[in-house]
């Protein structure tokens, strides 16, 4: 019995191409909602290299700092389903415009703030406004792109700049801090923004929905403030010992806000999300894969930065310039997974194998000491986290957001947002944490030496990064387990009304 989420296709003909007034210009549009990610995902760590300098300039504590960074993830993670409802309710193209305008208007308050509230209150509405435009971002490419190999390049290159964008973010928050303001780590957002939203402007058509239940309110109180507290618990583990009520509180008050978010939705007639959407076993996989790929990848990015600043002595620029091979690794393999092996093998093995790989480099990336250096310790582990991430990401994305009905598309492509953002919030909690205990532990009872303090450092990163390649590992065995054998079916042509 086909899955009732299953869009209504109809064969691709003349009339269906005229119906669709995206089609012509599909790769444009590609461009466009590309550019409107890629600030998204960079702005989870641009502003982080720009921290210190902000912090010395505004006056702000270093108890406050994370707040900078915190106040971004809350508002972004809590609101993402709401966001892809109201995309789905109202139309894509008017919340990819409103999101984007309001990103822009946001980041210009940040890049002016003159004091630390001033800062916290601008990053906040910039996650407000990203949790509209991500899934607004993600649902068009779903529905602009039907064709199976069109269809598995775009998310190739879509997938290549969620994966790659952190790490991009890192080489433009040190290149910009360095040789500009910190400040502009904010304003470049506004450079990105109006270019996106003259190209949506121009090149994206609202079509209304049809469908316009009412929005169902109980359900967005109880996910957005189940959220909210998973990812504020999780922020608190970083500064907080897992006994305080600060951190296993919101975490279990989080908990029974999903659970009676699950049960609302059962009992409501116009759930916020359709129970359907993730409970098929193809894209509840996928979810999985890309909030596991999210609690590893922040994992990379942190400590391998704290690495190759603090022990190699790295510059900002450098250690942004360091992760290039990696983000080269990823681009290739996303964009070969979804156009070439996808559509030939499916996404059962390339999600397992690629998260194989992934913790595989991970593992070898562990074996750094005092004594290594960027060529002989780092580069050719870290490529080969690039091919692994790469080859599991695309994929992952691409079945989360496909097969969906056409009225559902905005929440499904909210769960791969969200997956990715609550993976990353628990991702740098709980690595923080077995990090700063590895500290601890490697430093009881001896001198602190300079020796035995960088040995201490090493020793962290190196027990994060056995615990990341663990989590792909575990990753690997769960979603392979989960993930249907063989090609997907896909509908072979146009769905017979998208509403944009």
């Amino acid at each position: 019995m086909p899955d009732s989420s299953t869009a209504v296709a109809e064969p691709r003909t003349g009339g269906a191409t005229t119906e669709d007034p995206h089609h012509s210009r599909r790769w444009l549009i590609l461009v466009v909602i590309s550019l409107a990610q890629l600030m998204v995902v960079l702005d989870s760590t641009v502003v982080n290299i720009a921290l210190p300098t902000a912090q010395h300039d505004l006056g702000f504590s270093s108890d406050a700092r994370q707040w900078v960074v915190t106040a971004y993830a809350l508002a972004f993670g809590s609101l993402l389903l709401l966001g892809g409802r109201v995309a789905d309710l109202f139309g894509r193209k008017y919340a990819l415009l409103i999101g984007l305008a309001g990103f822009a208007a946001a980041s210009a308050i940040g890049g002016a703030a003159n004091g630390f509230e001033m800062l916290v209150i601008a990053r906040a509405a910039q996650g407000v406004f990203a949790a509209l435009l991500a899934p607004a971002a993600l649902s068009l490419l779903t529905t602009t792109f039907t064709d199976v190999k069109e269809r598995g390049r775009a998310f190739g290159i879509f997938g290549a700049i969620v994966g790659a964008g952190a790490a991009i973010g890192l080489l433009l928050g040190g290149v910009l801090t360095e040789y500009l303001n910190w400040r502009w780590c904010m304003y470049v957002n506004i450079v990105f923004a109006v270019i996106a939203l003259i190209g949506a402007m121009t090149l994206l058509v609202h079509r209304p929905s049809e469908h316009r239940p009412k929005l169902d309110l109980p359900g967005t109180v109880a996910a957005s403030g189940g959220l909210f507290a998973l990812v504020y618990g999780f922020s608190n583990a970083e500064t907080h010992d897992w006994s305080s009520a600060l951190v296993w509180g919101f975490l279990a008050a989080g908990v029974v806000l999903l659970i009676a978010f699950v049960v609302l939705q059962n009992r409501t007639k116009h759930p916020l999300l359709p129970l359907r959407v993730v409970l098929d076993r193809n894209r509840g996989g996928a979810y999985l894969a890309v909030f596991m790929l999210g609690i590893g990848m922040f994992g990379i990015f942190l400590f391998l930065t704290y690495y190759l600043q603090q022990n190699l002595g790295f510059s900002p620029v450098t250690s942004g310039v360091a992760f290039l091979p990696m983000v080269a690794a990823l681009m290739i393999t996303a964009t070969t997974a979804t156009a070439t092996l996808l559509p030939r093998f499916g996404a059962k093995p390339l999600v397992g194998i690629g998260m194989l790989v992934a913790g595989a480099g991970l593992f070898w990336l562990s074996a750094i000491d005092t004594s290594s250096t960027y060529a002989n310790g780092v580069l050719l582990p870290l490529i080969v986290v690039g091919l692994g991430i790469g080859l599991s990401m695309a994929p992952s994305m691409n079945v989360a957001t496909s097969g969906v009905a056409r009225h559902d598309a905005g929440v499904a492509s909210a769960m791969v947002n969200t997956g990715q953002q609550v993976g990353g919030s628990i991702g740098t909690a709980l690595l923080s944490s077995i990090a700063a205990n590895a500290v601890t532990s490697f430093a009881a009872g001896k001198a602190a030496t300079p020796q035995v303090m960088a040995e201490a450092a090493i020793h962290s990163y190196t027990t994060a990064f056995i615990w990341a390649g663990a989590i792909f590992v575990a990753g690997a065995v769960i979603c392979y387990l989960l993930l249907k054998p063989g090609v997907q079916e896909q509908p072979a042509g146009e769905p017979a009304a998208v509403h944009m």
